[in-house]
């Protein structure tokens, strides 16, 4: 991962007079992520597979990295639709990996089919949204800084050892953890951040400054 904000950064105030969660405060992508998406639930299954798969491909990476590549893996990947990824041929995964907008590791690629395939056969247990809700943690206190948030929680490590037992791959409990404050199981905006508590999204605004790339510990994990 990306340098982590240094223990005890708290928000940061923007032009626009909000305050945010740092890792979101000057980079333009990641505010708009920030502000529009980061915390709100998915309600789909194509939503939560194309999630476990990003969580996938940042391992080792930042989540700026992702996000400037989602469009194109999305594309990729035929909009991470679980029945078409699951039936990609070997050759098909090849192909991908010489595609050179995406993230071309071929273990990740891989595990996304093997994961396509693994939601399709929880279908027959509920889901796999079904299966991660299930999961839900307790609320926590809210963070005052990014040192109160941490990397990995009972919970996340139960999911983790659940979705394995169902033959995911690249879900450990740091990425599980990423993707439960990705959906809003739990909220780690910052105490004082314009967004904590809200699950709606945020008007998109437009910084003056662009040079920050970086995102929380508990939200840009090594795995």
């Amino acid at each position: 991962m990306t340098t982590p904000p240094a223990p005890g950064v708290g928000p940061v105030t923007g032009p626009d007079g909000l305050t945010r969660c740092p890792w979101a405060a000057h980079d333009p992508l990641l505010l708009a992520y920030h502000d529009t998406e980061w915390g709100l639930p998915l309600t789909s299954e194509r939503a939560m597979f194309e999630r476990i798969a990003l969580e996938g491909f940042q391992a080792g990476l930042s989540w700026r990295t992702v996000l400037a590549k989602r469009p194109a893996l999305r594309e990729a990947f035929d909009g991470f639709a679980p029945d078409t990824v699951a039936h990609y041929t070997d050759t098909r995964l090849e192909h991908l990996a010489r595609n050179p907008h995406i993230i071309r590791n071929h273990a990740k690629i891989r595990s996304a089919r093997t994961n396509a395939r693994a939601v399709i056969r929880l279908r027959e247990d509920g889901g796999i949204e079904h299966l991660i809700a299930a999961h839900h943690p307790p609320p926590a206190p809210a963070p005052r800084t990014a040192a109160d948030i941490p990397t990995a929680t009972d919970a996340s490590r139960a999911l983790a050892t659940a979705l394995r037992a169902h033959g995911f791959t690249y879900t450990g409990p740091t990425g599980m953890f990423a993707l439960m404050e990705a959906t809003g199981m739990t909220d780690t905006h910052l105490a004082d951040c314009h967004r904590r508590g809200t699950h709606t999204p945020t008007r998109p605004t437009e910084p003056t400054t662009t040079n920050q790339h970086r995102r929380p510990r508990s939200s840009e994990p090594t795995r």
